[in-house]
């Protein structure tokens, strides 16, 4: 199964699942989980860890699974809420060195490994998400999130002092719940 038609599926699952059908639920979540854990072995470097991250996710989907919207893609979704839940249980110094931490072998999932499909299916969202947006609201998630840039390389690129960025980044952030049509106020992420 290629990589759209997974999506196609997993994003059909959730669906059903949102309306109460618990034996799709429950395949979802059989589908979902070597997927899962080849996203969290690539994160996080101890076994037991990487095994806590995958509970963790599955715990997440399960307590924000209504805040998933079928017209978009499930696969983006969940990719975000493994990542976020991976790197909160890194040590803070670990997060953001460039993402360049030693990950050990890559695990593949349909012949690419968990990076290159999180990375390409961020990249994707992101674009598609922050095409409507203007000026700074589009170009603080792009340099923040597709160039992995700390903020205060972003700054000069940006032509934004480091205070105007974050304040673009919660507007582009505000502006994308609203589009993904997430409730107001903190994500449960």
């Amino acid at each position: 199964m290629d990589r759209d038609d997974r999506n196609a599926r997993w994003t059909a699952l959730m669906s059903a699942a949102q309306d109460g059908d618990s034996g799709t639920y429950e395949q979802l979540l059989r589908e979902i989980l070597p997927f899962l854990r080849a996203i969290a072995s690539q994160r996080v470097r101890d076994a037991a860890e990487a095994e806590d991250v995958v509970q963790d996710v599955l715990l997440t989907l399960h307590r924000v699974r209504a805040t998933y919207h079928p017209a978009r893609p499930f696969t983006a979704w969940m990719v975000a809420i493994a990542e976020q839940r991976s790197l909160d249980r890194l040590p803070r110094r670990a997060r953001w060195p460039g993402r360049k931490m030693p990950t050990g072998a890559a695990s593949n999932v349909a012949g690419r490994s968990a990076k290159e499909i999180l990375a390409a299916l961020v990249r994707q969202e992101l674009h598609a998400a922050t095409s409507g947006m203007t000026g700074s609201q589009a170009t603080a998630p792009r340099l923040a999130e597709l160039e992995e840039l700390p903020l205060a390389e972003a700054s000069p690129r940006s032509r934004l002092v480091v205070s105007a960025l974050k304040g673009a980044m919660h507007w582009a952030l505000l502006t994308l719940r609203k589009r993904f049509g997430a409730k107001e106020g903190p994500t449960s992420t």
